[in-house]
């Protein structure tokens, strides 16, 4: 079952950052989505997946 994970940043550089590692996982391109507007990066994920993408936003500092 699939899940979104929003992680919220506090610069663009620190969401390109975010998002460069969430693809160099294998992520699909079309799972990630970073909303500039409201500061937000969108992640959808298999459930099992969770704990991966929880670390890496931990990694940049995103909170969740």
């Amino acid at each position: 079952m699939n899940k979104t994970l929003n992680g919220h940043y506090e610069d663009f550089d620190q969401a390109r950052n975010t998002e460069e590692d969430l693809l160099a996982t294998g992520l699909p391109r079309e799972s990630v989505f970073v909303d500039k507007e409201n500061q937000v990066i969108r992640v959808m994920i298999p459930s099992e997946e969770e704990r991966e993408i929880r670390e890496i936003f931990d990694r940049h500092r995103v909170t969740y």
